[in-house]
């Protein structure tokens, strides 16, 4: 396979262009010739593509190569080949086959081209997308900083790095509300929202938690009835003041609910969370 480098291929073919004069033979190559030695590379190879994804080191552009650590594989890092051929984006915005450098988090779309790997297109991020996620706790193992969660967008647990000096902070109404948290606060059946970023062993690596509820804390939801279903034990309050939903279930057999509530009254529930759902203990009309 023909591995060339833009800065080879133009100084080739510079070197081998006749000026019409001393005056205009700068050794640079005319639009024509460059045009003419990119076209001279063969056609992209046309086997099956496959997004990889990892941490770019030791990027050799004399070779045309770069090495790939694979995000949550315990292998030695593969070596990809690349030349004019492959486009390379920054934060989503194409930039120069000369501006790729090592990087920690890259997605690289390669091809086999014969017995070697090629990318067809690298994708770069100069700064992590943070991500976010609501979940109650399936375990939590402090020792080695395992987090894992049951949230309600995935049907399939999720699993957090967290580092052991996160910020830690509760929220909500409990009595420790508003106090800076730490990591023996959670519990399992505890309900976190957790910030995140990708991290380079495919985990998301946690960047922040705050707690919302831990078994056993009261809460009071003061906002209108949006549903009722008296004869399952389930209602939902939304909170005006933020325009959240919490969904609250009673015991519909020990507990009398007025006949006048409806979807759209304004109700106070008297709930507690037992570390799956809130449960109510009270609910007034106001």
């Amino acid at each position: 396979m023909l591995i060339l480098s833009m800065v080879f291929v133009l100084s080739n073919v510079a070197s081998q262009s006749t000026a019409p004069s001393a005056a205009t033979n700068s050794g640079a190559a005319t639009p024509s010739t460059a045009s003419a030695a990119v076209s001279s590379l063969p056609p992209s190879p046309k086997g099956k593509s496959t997004v990889i994804g990892g941490e770019i080191t030791k990027v050799d552009p004399v070779r045309d190569q770069f090495m790939l650590k694979v995000f949550g594989a315990k292998g030695k890092p593969i070596k990809i080949l690349y030349d004019e051929r492959t486009q390379v984006f920054e934060n989503g915005k194409r930039v120069r086959l000369l501006d790729l450098h090592p990087v920690d988090h890259a997605s690289i779309e390669t091809t086999l081209d014969g017995t070697t790997i090629f990318a067809l297109r690298i994708h770069t991020l100069s700064q992590l997308p943070e991500g976010e996620t609501q979940g109650r706790v399936i375990n939590f193992n402090p020792q080695n900083g395992e987090l894992t969660l049951n949230t309600a967008l995935s049907k399939e647990a999720i699993t957090l790095r967290i580092p052991s000096d996160i910020g830690v902070s509760t929220v909500g109404q409990h009595a420790n509300a508003g106090r800076p948290g730490n990591l023996s606060d959670i519990t399992r059946g505890s309900l976190l929202d957790v910030k995140f970023t990708s991290g380079k062993s495919g985990h998301g690596v946690a960047t922040h938690i705050d707690i919302l509820a831990t078994p056993g804390s009261a809460f009071i939801f003061d906002g209108n009835l949006a549903f009722l279903d008296a004869h399952a034990g389930r209602l939902t309050v939304v909170d005006p003041s933020d325009d959240q939903s919490y969904q609250i279930t009673y015991d519909p057999a020990h507990f009398h609910v007025s006949n006048d509530l409806h979807a759209g009254s304004r109700v106070r529930v008297a709930t507690t969370f037992d570390g799956s759902k809130y449960v109510a203990s009270e609910i007034t009309m106001e």
